[in-house]
Protein backbone atom coordinates (compact mmCIF):
# COMPACT_ATOMS: atom_id res chain seq x y z
CA UNK A 1 0.00 0.00 0.00
CA UNK A 2 1.78 3.68 -1.27
CA UNK A 3 2.05 5.98 1.60
CA UNK A 4 2.29 9.63 1.40
CA UNK A 5 3.57 12.67 3.51
CA UNK A 6 0.57 15.00 4.32
CA UNK A 7 0.52 18.20 6.29
CA UNK A 8 -1.52 18.39 9.22
CA UNK A 9 -2.66 21.71 10.28
CA UNK A 10 -3.14 20.86 14.15
CA UNK A 11 -4.24 23.29 17.36
CA UNK A 12 -1.46 26.27 18.37
CA UNK A 13 0.87 24.96 20.75
CA UNK A 14 -0.28 20.98 20.35
CA UNK A 15 2.08 19.65 17.92
CA UNK A 16 3.90 17.65 20.73
CA UNK A 17 0.67 16.11 22.22
CA UNK A 18 -0.98 15.19 18.48
CA UNK A 19 2.45 13.56 17.40
CA UNK A 20 2.13 11.40 20.39
CA UNK A 21 -1.38 10.75 19.98
CA UNK A 22 -0.54 9.67 16.10
CA UNK A 23 2.02 7.31 17.44
CA UNK A 24 -0.45 5.32 19.55
CA UNK A 25 -2.84 5.14 16.63
CA UNK A 26 -0.17 3.43 14.72
CA UNK A 27 0.07 6.44 12.33
CA UNK A 28 3.77 7.65 10.92
CA UNK A 29 4.44 11.25 11.97
CA UNK A 30 7.24 13.67 11.98
CA UNK A 31 7.38 16.82 14.02
CA UNK A 32 10.53 18.55 13.37
CA UNK A 33 11.91 20.54 16.35
CA UNK A 34 14.72 22.54 17.07
CA UNK A 35 16.36 24.32 20.22
CA UNK A 36 15.72 27.93 21.02
CA UNK A 37 16.90 29.53 24.28
CA UNK A 38 14.40 31.10 26.31
CA UNK A 39 15.42 33.86 28.12
CA UNK A 40 12.86 35.04 31.77
CA UNK A 41 13.90 37.59 34.26
CA UNK A 42 15.94 34.67 36.51
CA UNK A 43 17.07 32.98 33.86
CA UNK A 44 17.49 30.90 30.25
CA UNK A 45 16.81 27.94 29.46
CA UNK A 46 17.23 25.81 26.28
CA UNK A 47 14.02 24.18 25.22
CA UNK A 48 12.52 22.00 22.00
CA UNK A 49 9.97 23.99 19.79
CA UNK A 50 8.61 23.00 16.62
CA UNK A 51 10.51 24.06 13.81
CA UNK A 52 6.48 24.43 11.90
CA UNK A 53 4.31 26.13 14.12
CA UNK A 54 0.62 24.20 14.09
CA UNK A 55 2.06 21.90 11.38
CA UNK A 56 2.84 17.61 11.75
CA UNK A 57 3.57 15.77 8.67
CA UNK A 58 2.02 12.23 8.70
CA UNK A 59 2.88 9.32 6.24
CA UNK A 60 -0.08 7.43 5.47
CA UNK A 61 -2.35 5.79 2.83
CA UNK A 62 -4.61 7.97 1.10
CA UNK A 63 -7.56 5.29 1.73
CA UNK A 64 -6.41 5.85 5.58
CA UNK A 65 -6.61 9.41 5.78
CA UNK A 66 -9.51 10.04 7.46
CA UNK A 67 -8.09 8.03 10.26
CA UNK A 68 -6.22 11.13 11.83
CA UNK A 69 -9.65 12.85 12.57
CA UNK A 70 -10.12 10.79 15.53
CA UNK A 71 -7.22 12.45 17.26
CA UNK A 72 -8.01 15.53 19.44
CA UNK A 73 -6.18 18.48 18.54
CA UNK A 74 -6.17 17.50 14.51
CA UNK A 75 -7.80 20.48 12.21
CA UNK A 76 -7.64 19.66 8.34
CA UNK A 77 -5.30 19.02 6.03
CA UNK A 78 -2.86 21.64 3.94
CA UNK A 79 -4.14 21.57 1.01
CA UNK A 80 -2.46 22.85 -2.55
CA UNK A 81 -4.08 23.68 -5.72
CA UNK A 82 -7.46 22.05 -4.23
CA UNK A 83 -5.73 19.01 -3.22
CA UNK A 84 -4.29 17.74 0.17
CA UNK A 85 -0.40 18.89 0.08
CA UNK A 86 1.75 15.86 -0.83
CA UNK A 87 5.26 15.89 0.20
CA UNK A 88 8.32 14.56 -1.91
CA UNK A 89 9.96 11.81 0.45
CA UNK A 90 13.19 13.33 -0.66
CA UNK A 91 12.18 16.49 0.48
CA UNK A 92 11.26 14.66 3.88
CA UNK A 93 14.86 13.21 4.43
CA UNK A 94 16.32 16.49 3.06
CA UNK A 95 14.72 18.22 6.15
CA UNK A 96 15.61 15.28 8.65
CA UNK A 97 19.18 15.10 7.32
CA UNK A 98 18.98 19.58 8.13
CA UNK A 99 17.85 19.19 11.73
CA UNK A 100 20.22 16.11 12.16
CA UNK A 101 23.63 18.15 11.81
CA UNK A 102 24.47 19.88 14.70
CA UNK A 103 26.22 22.91 12.91
CA UNK A 104 23.07 24.98 12.17
CA UNK A 105 22.43 27.38 14.32
CA UNK A 106 20.20 30.04 12.85
CA UNK A 107 17.26 29.66 10.94
CA UNK A 108 14.22 31.06 9.18
CA UNK A 109 11.37 30.38 7.12
CA UNK A 110 10.57 32.66 4.25
CA UNK A 111 7.58 32.85 1.84
CA UNK A 112 8.15 34.67 -1.43
CA UNK A 113 5.01 37.70 -1.83
CA UNK A 114 4.27 40.45 -3.68
CA UNK A 115 6.36 43.67 -3.35
CA UNK A 116 9.26 41.67 -1.89
CA UNK A 117 12.90 43.07 -2.65
CA UNK A 118 15.29 40.46 -3.79
CA UNK A 119 18.88 40.22 -4.85
CA UNK A 120 19.10 37.16 -7.34
CA UNK A 121 22.27 34.88 -6.10
CA UNK A 122 22.50 32.24 -9.33
CA UNK A 123 22.68 32.50 -13.22
CA UNK A 124 23.41 35.16 -15.68
CA UNK A 125 21.71 38.28 -13.31
CA UNK A 126 23.86 37.55 -10.38
CA UNK A 127 23.82 40.09 -7.56
CA UNK A 128 21.41 42.60 -9.70
CA UNK A 129 18.42 43.70 -7.01
CA UNK A 130 14.59 42.92 -7.95
CA UNK A 131 10.99 43.48 -6.78
CA UNK A 132 8.55 41.05 -6.91
CA UNK A 133 5.87 41.25 -8.67
CA UNK A 134 3.63 37.73 -8.74
CA UNK A 135 4.73 34.77 -7.12
CA UNK A 136 3.43 31.48 -9.28
CA UNK A 137 3.71 27.66 -8.41
CA UNK A 138 7.07 27.21 -10.34
CA UNK A 139 7.94 30.80 -11.47
CA UNK A 140 8.22 34.36 -10.15
CA UNK A 141 7.94 38.09 -12.02
CA UNK A 142 10.47 40.40 -11.13
CA UNK A 143 11.02 44.07 -12.27
CA UNK A 144 14.89 44.20 -12.30
CA UNK A 145 15.77 47.72 -10.36
CA UNK A 146 18.60 48.45 -12.55
CA UNK A 147 17.15 47.78 -16.15
CA UNK A 148 13.78 48.28 -15.66
CA UNK A 149 12.84 45.58 -17.04
CA UNK A 150 10.15 42.73 -15.74
CA UNK A 151 11.32 39.06 -15.49
CA UNK A 152 9.81 35.65 -15.83
CA UNK A 153 11.97 33.74 -13.39
CA UNK A 154 11.61 29.70 -12.90
CA UNK A 155 12.51 28.76 -9.31
CA UNK A 156 15.17 27.11 -8.85
CA UNK A 157 14.79 23.40 -7.17
CA UNK A 158 15.87 23.60 -3.31
CA UNK A 159 16.55 19.64 -3.10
Amino acid sequence: MLKNWYVLYVKPKNEKKVSERLLDHNIDVYCPMIKEVKQWSDRKKTIEVPLFKSYVFVQIAESERQKVFEIPGVVRYLFWLGKPAIVRDIEMETLKKWLSNDTVENYSLTKLESGDRVAIKYGALKDQKAEIIEVGKKRVRLVLEGMGVVLNMKIRDLV
